[in-house]
């Protein structure tokens, strides 16, 4: 473990949809190790050293939720490293790299990912392609944070925009003229009701001007794929009084879901999990693994540190809690993931 690779991977700009300073970055640091690497059409980098079908697809997003110009300044703060995207989810990242050098490649049956379009409206893009183009009997998702569970319940989310416009006009000479912004704020107030978080709100032109447009963007969050429906029925109920009108726009649906307990896959995790030390607790979550859930492959997901402050710019990481997530890492991959002729046995649900 390299606390100040660690910091330098971090520091590469990668907001989502614009993540190839991280993917070149990778490709200079894994250059001179063998095996296949190449960029799929969604812009991942994927490494595998045989063909076949994977008996194991390894997730790991480059992208962060930081929007291009933020300051990356990553640096030590006692024992944890501290910055802007150091958990998630570079320490992953760099924690199947260190192991991955340091077995010269994949095991065999193993393809690994680093994906592109994990975070907000990436829509898990990049976790799409790869499981749609390899196929794997099996995923799963290396996460920054979270080392004390692993996450078989995977958190679906609509995420939609919102937008009410009006006629507008001057505060004083054209009061009575309903506000795009007043229409808007009495609509998020219902929406309150129904378990969303509104991320981002705004509108109007100036203090004196009665609003002519606003808009927020909301998100639902549920495992239960039947509450994300029933949200899909209070937008669609959604309405304004005329002149006002409003418009509800799609910007992304993660799918749900979640895998059995019981499942071959969870048992060689926790298997995994134990020779290093760390515990069987299970979580939720909403990671790459939910595109493969979705599409009927067995997933789930692990971190491989503990930390604070996730999505802010003070997000950090235990360094020594790394030094853990690098051993359950190496542990998993010694796990024989070849092939088989047939999927593993063990229930699997999705939406």
């Amino acid at each position: 473990m390299n606390p100040r690779e660690l910091a330098a991977f971090a520091a590469v700009e990668a907001p989502t949809g614009a993540e190839q300073g991280r993917i070149a970055w990778l490709e200079r640091r894994l250059g001179g190790l063998p095996g296949d690497r190449r960029r799929d059409a969604a812009g991942n980098l994927v490494w595998r050293s045989s063909a076949g079908r994977p008996g194991l697809l390894v997730l790991a997003h480059v992208d962060t939720v930081f929007a291009a110009g933020t300051p990356l300044d990553i640096h030590l703060d006692g024992g944890s490293l501290v910055g802007p995207g150091v958990g998630d989810n570079a320490a992953a990242v760099m924690a199947l790299v260190w192991d991955l050098e340091r077995r010269s490649g994949p095991p065999p049956g193993v393809a690994v990912a680093f994906t592109v379009g994990e975070e907000g409206l990436g829509n898990l893009r990049g976790a799409v392609r790869a499981c749609t183009d390899l196929r794997p009997l099996r995923a799963i998702a290396f996460e920054g944070h979270g080392i004390d569970e692993v996450v078989v319940d995977h958190v679906g989310s609509v995420r939609v925009r919102v937008s009410v416009r009006g006629p507008g006009g001057h505060s004083w000479a054209d009061r009575g003229t309903p506000s795009a912004i007043h229409g808007l704020v009495e609509v998020a107030g219902g929406l309150l009701d129904h378990g969303v978080n509104i991320g981002m709100i705004g509108g109007g032109r100036a203090v004196n001007a009665i609003a002519d447009r606003a808009e927020l963007v909301v998100e639902r969050r549920s495992t239960d794929a039947a509450e994300l429906d029933a949200f899909d029925r209070v937008l669609d109920g959604l309405a304004v009084d005329p002149p006002l009108a409003l418009t509800v726009e799609l910007l992304g649906r993660r799918p749900g879901g979640r895998i059995d307990r019981e499942h071959p896959l969870v048992h060689a995790v926790l298997e995994a999990r134990r020779r290093v030390g760390l515990g069987d607790r299970f979580g939720a979550g909403s990671t790459d693994a939910n595109a493969a859930i979705a599409d009927g492959i067995p997933a789930l997901a692990v971190g491989c540190a503990r930390g604070a402050g996730m999505h802010t710019p003070a997000e950090r990481i235990d360094l020594e809690s790394l030094v853990a997530g690098c051993a359950q890492v190496q542990a998993i991959l010694d796990t024989a993931w070849g092939a088989a002729d047939r999927p593993e046995s063990g229930p699997v649900a999705g939406p």
